[in-house]
């Protein structure tokens, strides 16, 4: 197998027109290539500058999840830190993570920052909405989002080779009006649901919106952790 690195954007889509398979840190494919056959060539962003930024309202898909840091907000910083082992998390990568992952670790913590994802095909680099990419599994270089006022992450405890761990994401965000967006995503099983609501009518009115979406068909135990969320994330904004 040849393993391409390109370090232009104009060099990945050749080697994309070439076949080149898209690989982030191989945590997923080695095993199946293993039992299924390597391809002729595969294709790393690891050297692709657009590819591993990390700031404040951006993050490249080739970063690796133990480089996610203070520079990015709290949510995504969090999410990050719990996937899987050290070993995973100096390997794996924020790309391999949202598209090429089933647990998608990271995407409810995109999915409340309101991210956007950049890919690239053989006709160029586009903008596109993170749902789009996960259903196509595009070739992502990276996404950027808002800085939110206050984000938060819960991830319940999880037993090895069990059920994926329930996961809450919150952000809140502030429009240009000055009104404040309240968004939240979970992840219940191998689901995500995503949805958002102004914040401005107070805790128990949020809350009510909440449960007249997708989230208020969760468990029981579900809902009440995204009440207790929610509740955190409204408390510390508050007046802020």
């Amino acid at each position: 197998m040849l393993l391409r690195l390109p370090t232009s954007l104009s060099e990945a889509q050749r080697y994309l027109a070439e076949g080149a398979v898209p690989v982030g840190g191989a945590t997923l494919v080695w095993a199946l290539w293993q039992r299924d056959g390597f391809p002729e060539q595969a294709m790393s962003l690891r050297k692709l500058p657009q590819a591993n930024l990390i700031e404040r309202e951006a993050l490249g898909a080739a970063v690796l999840l133990h480089q996610v840091d203070d520079r990015v907000p709290d949510v995504l910083r969090r999410a990050a830190s719990t996937v899987g082992t050290g070993a995973v998390r100096r390997t794996a990568t924020v790309g391999g993570n949202i598209v090429g992952s089933t647990l998608r670790c990271l995407l409810p913590a995109a999915l409340v920052l309101d991210a956007r994802a950049t890919v690239l095909d053989r006709d160029g680099t586009y903008e596109t909405d993170l749902t789009d990419v996960v259903a196509k599994r595009h070739l992502l270089l990276g996404i950027r989002w808002r800085d939110p006022v206050a984000s938060g992450y819960y991830k319940a405890a999880g037993e090895a080779g069990g059920r994926p761990p329930f996961v809450v994401a919150t952000a809140v965000h502030a429009d240009g009006d000055g009104a404040r967006r309240l968004f939240v995503a979970v992840r219940d099983g191998y689901e995500v649901i995503s949805e958002t609501t102004p914040c401005h009518t107070g805790v128990e009115q949020v809350l009510q919106s909440l449960d007249r979406t997708d989230l208020g068909s969760l468990p029981a135990e579900a809902r009440d952790e995204v009440r207790r969320e929610v509740t955190a994330i409204l408390d510390r904004t508050t007046g802020s």
